[in-house]
């Protein structure tokens, strides 16, 4: 159970931190105003599933047993993390290079 519990928590970040570079709309739901969100609402989306995903392994946690006390450190770590796992994301959605299809006559 527990270490399945970690995993879980593990993928769920993963995929949490992947999605704000998935798609334009804000929570792969609510459509914007404009074609592309920009890069301070996909980090404002970043940020909320971060607390989201913490909230679920602070719950799993506390299942699974005692919730132990966190300090500043470790929430350093945990953010540094974050943002390596949203790595991925943001490569694909800034740093490569899409070609436009090629035009049929």
């Amino acid at each position: 159970m527990q270490n399945s519990a970690i995993w879980l928590v593990i993928v769920l970040a993963f995929v949490a931190a992947n999605l704000p570079f998935v798609s334009n709309r804000f929570f792969l739901v609510f459509p914007l105003k404009k074609a592309t969100k920009s890069i301070w609402l996909r980090l404002l989306e970043l940020l909320i599933l971060f607390f989201v995903v913490g909230f679920i392994g602070r719950a799993l946690e506390a299942r699974i047993g005692q919730n132990y006390p966190q300090h500043w450190e470790f929430y350093a770590v945990s953010v540094a993390m974050f943002l390596v796992l949203a790595f991925p994301g943001y490569v694909l959605r800034y740093m490569v290079k899409r070609h436009p299809a090629p035009s049929r006559p």
